[in-house]
């Protein structure tokens, strides 16, 4: 989705012609937040919690898109993308094209406003409530949409780039204003994949002592490292249990977050193009 316009099921060799012009969408975030998109979807549909999926990471909507077509919801709001040949080819062609999808709607970068798309989550996405492109509001976000809403859980993703924010860095304090006796819960996840879109990320070279101490100073969070597909089952689903402390008198319960540890992209790209 984010490299090719046409030839998007191989069916003959690929040809410089069959790349886009401009590449929009960050590879590094996008296997994470597919990966928790499956593991939360399969933890709704056996237990019908009620949650809502937000995701911070800026350039991650192909990962999200994908998801949506695969389990045929996209279909349901926009006609033109059936789960079929050709809907992928659709979905695919015309990401982050001019007239594609998904559209501009607003943005503070130039280039956006300049070529009319985006390669952010948005506003026509169905069930979208955060802009993915404007980087740090995601957990802000999330924790209004829980507040008076005691039966919501919201999973919220941050990228290792955006938690580098002022408004990310504030909002993880946002936990502190949450009681479970009135309002739902929000399980944060931070998804460090080592890099942003110019550099190693700060999070990216800490150790697991010095987010573990991080996190735990700044809120009750408690911290799991996902490093494999088990462990991202095992960890989401414990994570979920421990989001919703039963009480009316703890002024401040103790709240679960996750961290997911993907593997850095520029060690794809490498073992892909070993030269």
């Amino acid at each position: 989705m984010i490299f090719l316009k046409d030839n998007v099921l191989l069916e003959r060799d690929l040809t410089p012609d069959d790349i886009k012009p401009r590449l929009l969408g960050h590879w590094g975030t996008c296997p994470g937040l597919v990966m928790i998109y499956a593991h939360l979807n399969r933890i709704i549909r056996k237990t019908n919690l009620d949650a809502l999926y937000v995701v911070g990471p800026g350039h991650g909507a192909p990962a999200i898109l994908s998801c949506l077509w695969l389990e045929d919801s996209l279909s349901t709001f926009l006609p033109e993308y059936p789960r079929d040949n050709v809907g992928l080819k659709k979905l695919i062609s015309r990401f982050s094209a001019p007239g594609g999808f998904p559209r501009y709607v607003h943005s503070t970068h130039s280039y956006a406003f300049s070529h009319l798309y985006t390669s952010h989550i948005n506003a026509e996405t169905p069930g979208a409530i955060h802009e993915g492109g404007e980087l740090g509001y995601a957990l802000s976000v999330s924790f209004g949409a829980v507040m008076d809403n005691p039966d919501l859980v919201v999973a919220c993703i941050v990228g290792d780039g955006e938690a580098e924010t002022g408004p990310t860095a504030t909002a993880w304090h946002a936990i502190k204003y949450i009681d479970p006796a009135e309002s739902g819960a929000v399980l944060p996840i931070l998804h460090v994949n080592g890099f942003k879109i110019s550099e190693r990320t700060i999070f990216g070279v800490m150790d697991d002592k010095e987010i573990t101490a991080l996190f735990t100073y700044a809120s009750p969070l408690i911290c799991f490292y996902l490093s494999n597909l088990f462990a991202v089952a095992t960890d989401t689903k414990f994570a979920l249990s421990q989001t919703c402390p039963i009480s009316t008198m703890i002024l401040r319960p103790r709240w679960t977050g996750l961290l997911e540890k993907s593997r850095r992209s520029s060690k794809l790209l490498d073992q892909a193009n070993p030269s």
